[in-house]
């Protein structure tokens, strides 16, 4: 799936200067090996058949600037420079997206799927010791203000989600696991703990899905949260696809409330 299917603004105006944002911002978040990626996809593809222009990112990366920060920290390469370091690079990545590609979107009226944003910073870097004030400081620099309509964490035990990532390792001949997906099995457990506990604190921005399930099961779960979630703006809209789930299914924890639109 190509992930940079958003125009890229040369106008580095910031994001104060942009009009209202019209568009909407689901950010995925979720451990090594969640499906993230299959489901963005998927979820693309229902927004778009009800008619929605949807731009699909990811973090770190999404736009140029962004892109050569995401090598330097995915292949270690900025690894010696501590977690602080690493938090510092991840938040100028972000200014960077945010400014060329997010807010442009959004400007414009489109759906932004986001494969992660600010909580995985606050997770993985949190995890490795950078203080929580150092993150808020730097997610509100990064962000300008830029918050998730709606987040969806896709939840899977770390050692389901590390043979994924082995699995699609091997059948991808590449060189192995990148800078975070090699960590220890303790450490990815407790960053999904980290997660669930960012769930839990903000539930009327997160929905946790089940990632245990077939990719068909988890695609119907996201599809009815997103519709629960921004009822006011799919309404009409069915299950379509992937045999979605009616309202009894299981998987899916959403805070059911309609979507506020922005001031």
């Amino acid at each position: 799936m190509s992930r940079r299917t958003c125009h890229i603004s040369a106008d580095r105006t910031s994001i104060g200067d942009w009009h209202i944002l019209d568009g909407q911002f689901i950010t995925f978040e979720g451990g090594e090996g969640a499906g993230k990626s299959t489901q963005i996809a998927r979820l693309k593809a229902h927004l778009e058949a009800a008619g929605l222009t949807v731009c699909v990112t990811r973090e770190p990366g999404g736009s140029p600037g962004a892109e050569t920060i995401r090598e330097l920290l995915l292949s270690g390469a900025a690894q010696k420079l501590g977690p602080r370091g690493e938090a510092l690079l991840f938040a100028a990545a972000r200014a960077d997206h945010v400014d060329s590609l997010i807010a442009p979107a959004l400007a414009r009226g489109e759906w932004v799927l986001c494969d992660r944003f600010a909580d995985s910073t606050r997770v993985y870097q949190g995890e490795a010791g950078v203080k929580g004030n150092i993150l808020d400081m730097l997610e509100t620099i990064a962000v300008a203000g830029q918050r998730p309509d709606l987040t969806i964490l896709i939840d899977v035990p770390a050692e389901t989600g590390l043979a994924r990532v082995n699995t699609r390792v091997a059948s991808l001949s590449s060189d192995g696991p990148d800078r975070f997906e090699g960590e220890e099995l303790a450490v990815h457990e407790r960053r999904r703990m980290l997660f669930l506990d960012l769930a839990r604190r903000e539930p009327a921005r997160f929905v946790v899905i089940d990632g245990r399930q077939s990719a068909e099961k988890v695609e119907a779960d996201i599809w009815l949260a997103v519709r629960q979630h921004f009822s006011d703006l799919l309404a009409g809209q069915s299950d379509t696809g992937g045999g979605a789930a009616g309202p009894g299914a299981g998987g899916a924890q959403s805070s059911g409330k309609t979507h506020a639109a922005k001031a």
